[in-house]
């Protein structure tokens, strides 16, 4: 099994808004998940969920937590694989729980302070959250942290991951790029030091980049970085939607 990214969540502290603000930019529907006690909605493009919603708990955003994406690697078992990463230096910040009609999550953090999910789904099927090229679904990773080279070593060992190169960026050090398996392309990895704190960066494929960002900023959004070429030839953004959760696009220049 691949151990990769499937799914991906929004907490934010004003779902509606939220739900508004990707389904102009991106496309997305949102509908109610339908469990029992709990406002998740689920966001889906053209009929194929690619991610989550829900409000922020009142726990969390006591506690100070910020709007935020968080990604869901799948694991073969989510209990042993807590152990692992609290063995080799990170945390446990929400305990193995089983969802009736999802599988068992736990919120886990990197030895670097980085939060993710991890997930044994229930049921087979294949993801489609993660489908580089195609508009709305999830295309790229970006880890940004205190020690890229660290960080890559870290997931490389939990999750199975292979390092495919890497690209030198002057003064931004390192750019580690790896693999799930031995070709899909799935992200990059760097050391950061204007992140407050680590972080993942998800970027969501777009048909056109410059109408894209765009549309980013008619609907309230805000573009941290501008539209610009990467070595692949794509070109990407960074933008901060309305709630401020950091989010990042990717696709063609027409």
């Amino acid at each position: 099994m691949l151990s990769g990214f499937i799914w991906y969540e929004l907490l934010t502290s004003d779902p509606v808004a939220a739900a508004k603000f990707y389904g102009e930019v991106l496309g997305w529907t949102s509908a109610d998940s339908g469990k029992p006690g709990m406002d998740y909605r689920i966001l889906s493009m053209n009929g194929s969920g690619v991610g989550g919603l829900l409000a922020i708990p009142a726990a969390a955003a006591k506690a100070g937590m910020q709007p935020a994406w968080l990604g869901y690697i799948q694991v073969d078992n989510v209990d042993k694989a807590i152990m692992a990463i609290i063995a080799a230096g990170g945390g446990e910040h929400m305990p193995a729980t089983d969802i009736a009609g999802v599988g068992r999550i736990a919120m886990v953090a990197d030895p670097q302070g980085a939060n993710i999910y991890i997930i044994k789904p229930e049921g087979s099927g294949t993801s489609t959250a993660f489908s580089p090229g195609v508009p709305g679904h999830g295309g790229w990773h970006e880890l940004h942290t205190k020690d890229g080279a660290s960080a890559l070593d870290f997931y490389c060992k939990q999750f199975g991951w292979r390092k495919s190169s890497e690209m030198e960026m002057g003064l931004m050090g390192t750019y580690y790029m790896f693999n799930i398996g031995t070709e899909q392309m799935f992200g990059g990895m760097m050391s950061d030091s204007k992140a407050s704190r680590p972080y993942w960066l998800y970027y969501f494929c777009v048909d056109d980049i410059d109408a894209a960002n765009r549309r980013v900023v008619k609907n309230g959004g805000q573009t941290l970085v501008e539209p610009h070429q990467v070595p692949t030839g794509a070109w990407i953004l960074q933008a901060r939607d309305l709630q401020g959760a950091q989010f990042a696009l990717v696709g063609p220049r027409k």
